[in-house]
């Protein structure tokens, strides 16, 4: 469907950043910037105003939300319960070479980042970031669960772009705490995986706000 397409490719621009907190957008540019019909724009923005991706101004257009302290808040402590909630399956379920494997991988970015700052690596350890934290979620195997998540998860990505992105100079502590998710995970440890998942995801809704660590 035409909206549908409308739809996917607005979240798109958000979840990549191209559309950026508090900016004001028209109908027309989001066309144009979708290759989508007015129509069917239209017919999409109903949907992202629902799932709070969007605003309607009046006399000004749309404005994708600002990361003010409710949007932000809300959105990780929705992240917290979905997480949280989906850490058993995740134990019980993912294969432990996958686990594994995104233990070594953190292990050599640690040690590549300790000799070197290169955003190249800092890049490709925010995406693997995002597909672990994907995945925890696809463990449940629960499609309604995988939409909410989904819809909140770009809203993450939008304060995450704007203040949390990996760098050189925080993956550290970055990594430190992936591992302390990960290290239990392999060891099929639900309590003391939810323990660092629920810190982790703490400590990144503290610095959303504006806090220090």
């Amino acid at each position: 469907m035409l909206k549908r397409a409308a739809y996917e490719r607005i979240v798109e621009l958000l979840d990549q950043g191209a559309l950026k907190p508090g900016t004001l957008v028209s109908q027309r540019e989001l066309m144009e910037m979708t290759g989508s019909t007015l129509g069917s724009i239209r017919e999409a923005i109903p949907r992202l105003e629902a799932d709070g991706l969007l605003e309607t101004i009046p006399k000004r257009g749309l404005m994708v939300p600002s990361l003010d302290v409710s949007f932000v808040r809300d959105a990780y402590e929705l992240r917290c319960v979905l997480e949280l909630g989906a850490i058993s399956s995740a134990v019980n379920r993912i294969p432990k070479e996958t686990i594994a494997d995104w233990i070594d991988q953190h292990e050599t970015f640690l040690a590549n980042i300790q000799a070197k700052s290169d955003q190249n690596d800092a890049d490709a350890m925010q995406k693997l970031d995002w597909d672990i934290h994907a995945t925890i979620i696809g463990s449940m195997q629960n499609a309604l669960i995988a939409n909410v998540y989904r819809v909140n998860s770009v809203k993450i990505h939008m304060v995450v772009q704007s203040r949390l992105q990996v760098t050189p100079f925080n993956a550290e502590r970055i990594t430190g705490e992936h591992l302390a998710i990960l290290r239990p995970m392999l060891l099929r440890d639900v309590a003391e995986t939810e323990k660092a998942l629920e810190q982790h995801i703490n400590n990144s809704l503290h610095l959303a706000l504006g806090g220090k660590l």
